[in-house]
């Protein structure tokens, strides 16, 4: 296992910042770990390794937007210390369950690289509850191939024939599946209801080959929906400027929403 410790936001500075923007339930334990990742900066491909086995990575120094939401649920996940600390072995372990295929370590294709097969071990291991599922009658079919047919982006593909081959199968099990979503012109401005602070937004899209184009959490500033996430386009976390649906319609290939919960 491989470890670098985050260099810690202050809570209370967190806390002004959502005391600031309005926001509706700052004292929510997922929002509240979420915001203490602010201005930590943006990496793609982070846990990719090509030159040894696949191993449980921990860097919460630099983050992509699925490994940002998977420190934040994990964090949320482990019992504090006497101290007000958690357990950096109890962390590792909430992590590996919701990173690698029913917590197992097998291989680069063990890990969960595809946001539908992600959500599905979460659900299945009573981790999230897939709130769309109960709230939103749309649904959308899954395919994937992106990785296959891109193995060039990510090096353990790149020249691994017996890791294309492991992923095409991952690809081929969630080939087919329905899954409930949010379309994009039924998301106002201000959100739903149903969507609370803390929240988990995966973004569905119609990109060829992909099923989820981006992630993030649920976060109400002075009434509006907007998304704390790990910004490739700002270079790190940070609450998005605009609304989310806002963000919806400006990429053209971004659909609609899925929305879950952690269960604490």
């Amino acid at each position: 296992m491989k470890t670098i410790t985050k260099t810690l936001f202050t809570l209370l500075g967190a806390l002004a910042f959502g005391l600031q923007a309005g926001a509706q339930d700052v004292d929510d334990t997922v929002l509240k770990n979420g915001l203490n990742y602010l201005n930590t900066p943006y990496v793609a491909h982070v846990l990719d390794n090509a030159n040894g086995p696949e191993e449980l990575i921990l860097n919460c120094d630099e983050l992509d937007c699925q490994t940002f939401v998977e420190y934040v649920l994990a964090e949320s996940l482990c019992p504090k210390l006497a101290n007000g600390d958690i357990s950096e072995s109890t962390f590792a372990d909430k992590v590996q369950q919701l990173r690698y295929r029913n917590g197992r370590i097998d291989g680069y294709a063990s890990r969960l690289h595809y946001v539908t097969d992600w959500i599905n071990n979460a659900v299945r291991q009573d981790i999230l509850e897939d709130i769309t599922a109960e709230k939103s009658p749309a649904t959308l079919t899954i395919s994937v191939n992106y990785m296959t047919t891109h193995p060039s982006q990510y090096k353990p593909l790149a020249n691994s024939p017996e890791n294309v081959a492991k992923m095409k199968q991952v690809e081929q099990a969630l080939d087919g599946q329905q899954v409930h979503y949010l379309p994009e012109d039924q998301l106002p401005y201000n959100g739903l209801a149903w969507i609370k602070n803390g929240d988990i937004i995966a973004i569905t899209t119609n990109r060829p080959g992909l099923d989820i184009a981006h992630m993030g959490i649920a976060f109400y500033v002075e009434g509006r929906l907007t998304l704390l996430h790990a910004s490739q386009k700002e270079g790190k976390v940070c609450v998005s400027t605009t609304t989310l649906p806002q963000m919806l319609k400006n990429h053209e290939d971004w659909t609609g929403i899925r929305v879950l919960r952690l269960k604490l």
